[in-house]
């Protein structure tokens, strides 16, 4: 909560209250299951107000709300992975640009306006994926394709705004972000055990763990904190991708005899990451343990949890066992 003095010079709390920016987003979706929880107000309109051109109505919403501050979730690529390739093309480019270069631009101008503090999250792909240990806020950016390009520029329209936190996050998975989880189940079992990977390294985090450090943030912010700048946040264990597929394929035989089954046969190849993909996208989460106090967290109950959700959710859907499809 912040603290204010009234016209008695006693001090009267107002509490956090958050205007989200992407809220239908795996991260946007997490993170109001966290906010619900610990009952935090909040307004989250839906992604088609939020057009960077404008900035009036968007500030219009903003004011007639009046959080203490703002979130933004808003990614080209949140819901489904594969958009990074598809942003290297013309058309989804310029759409990239805006959600991810311009909309950050047109939110910075206005909470510099308005003097509220802004929470943007941002990701690794604004490095080039070259570096042997975990990157950390100090190494330079250098992206290597569309998205991470728009992804720094955002950034950089953010940095103009003092009163502002960038928050990179590691490779996100959650109840609401499967999808690549599941094209590895399935592929596993049309492919009799075969399964191809990248040969990179990342830092697997639960939407929901990075929600609850985006949280913390925005109580300390709140307290009047003078703490802007750029921090990362990641789950606690670095895993190669052949690695984390390879959980993700022992977690699932406890809910598929297809995949049981294939478990002693099964054989994960290895290629080179392909541009606009970069081998190493691992976060060091150092400064964040440092400022706010904000421990990592392991992720091995998110996966298991994440892994288990998707046979529920097909099983609710559509009435049959997710443990019998076999196409990608």
């Amino acid at each position: 909560m912040k603290t204010l003095s009234n016209d008695n010079n006693s001090e009267i709390c107002v509490a956090v209250k958050l205007f989200l920016v992407g809220s239908n987003s795996p991260t946007g979706r997490a993170l109001i299951e966290v906010l619900r929880k610990n009952k935090i107000r909040f307004l989250a309109p839906a992604d088609k107000h939020f057009d960077p051109d404008n900035q009036q109505g968007i500030n219009k919403m903003i004011t007639g709300f009046g959080p203490t501050q703002l979130v933004n979730m808003a990614d080209f690529i949140s819901r489904n992975h594969s958009a990074l390739k598809r942003a290297e093309s013309s058309a989804s480019a310029q759409r990239c640009e805006r959600i991810n270069a311009l909309l950050p631009a047109t939110l910075a101008e206005i909470c510099a306006h308005l003097n509220l503090p802004m929470l943007h999250l941002s990701n690794s792909y604004v490095f080039d994926g070259e570096k042997k240990l975990g990157y950390n806020e100090n190494d330079h950016p250098n992206p290597k394709g569309v998205y991470g390009r728009c992804t720094l520029a955002g950034e950089l329209a953010v940095q103009k705004h003092r009163s502002h936190i960038i928050l990179r996050s590691g490779w996100l998975f959650g109840k609401h972000k499967k999808g690549l989880i599941k094209s590895w189940l399935n592929s596993v079992k049309k492919h009799k055990g075969e399964l191809k990977v990248s040969r990179r390294r990342f830092s697997p985090t639960s939407t929901t763990d990075l929600a609850a450090a985006m949280l913390a943030v925005c109580w300390q912010v709140d307290c009047d904190a003078n703490v802007w700048g750029t921090y990362h946040y990641s789950g606690l264990e670095i895993k190669k991708e052949v690695e984390f597929a390879r959980q993700t394929l022992k977690y699932a035989a406890n809910h598929d005899e297809g995949i049981y089954q294939l478990l002693d046969k099964t054989k994960i190849i290895e290629s080179a990451p392909r541009l606009p993909e970069i081998p190493n996208s691992t976060l060091s989460s150092k400064k964040i343990f440092d400022t706010f106090g904000i421990k990592q967290k392991t992720w091995h109950g998110d996966l298991k949890e994440t892994i288990k959700s998707l046979y529920v959710d097909n099983l609710r859907n559509t009435g049959e066992d997710f443990s019998d499809a076999t196409t990608v």
